[in-house]
């Protein structure tokens, strides 16, 4: 069985470890819980013919008080960029995480997520950018770990990327 390594990378609070609880145990806490260097989930997912056992990578959030080493990126096959719609400021910092996902492992599949979709009505993230952004080819799915809208399909989504890329 294929063994890959997908990182979530985001700000403080932006639902990384909610989206994972979400995709491996259909679980959402309203409790925040701030993720401490790394914890790793897995899951099996099915891909046509293959099986895929997801080693899911919730790494603390990039803020000023720690940064987000690159030596955490080594060896992923593909990554989430999580950004909380209600935060216009992390989409900044998921630009920011890209940029290092680039100079750690190359070009890989992402997908960004903007998650929190059950509370659009407090988004407040520039329509522009995220058109700009779609335009430079990144794929950007709306979810919320909170209703699991978009989850699962993200990550199977990401892991079928990843295949198609090993072909």
């Amino acid at each position: 069985m294929l063994q890959k390594k997908i990182c979530m990378l985001g700000s403080f609070a932006v639902g990384k470890t909610s989206l994972v609880a979400q995709y491996v145990h259909s679980k959402f806490s309203e409790k925040y819980l701030t993720t401490i260097g790394v914890k790793v989930d897995r899951k099996v997912v099915q891909h046509e013919d293959e099986s895929i056992n997801l080693l899911l990578w919730d790494i603390h959030g990039d803020d000023e008080f720690q940064k987000v080493r690159g030596s955490y990126l080594r060896g992923m096959a593909g990554y989430f960029l999580v950004v909380d719609g209600t935060r216009s400021d992390t989409l900044e910092k998921a630009k920011y995480l890209h940029q290092l996902a680039l100079d750690s492992v190359g070009e890989i599949p992402f997908v960004l997520l903007l998650n929190k979709c059950d509370i659009q009505d407090q988004w407040q993230l520039d329509s522009q950018e995220l058109g700009r952004l779609v335009d430079e080819g990144w794929e950007i799915r709306r979810t919320s770990a909170k209703t699991g809208e978009n989850v699962d399909e993200s990550f199977h989504d990401l892991a079928a990327k990843i295949l198609a890329k090993m072909k």
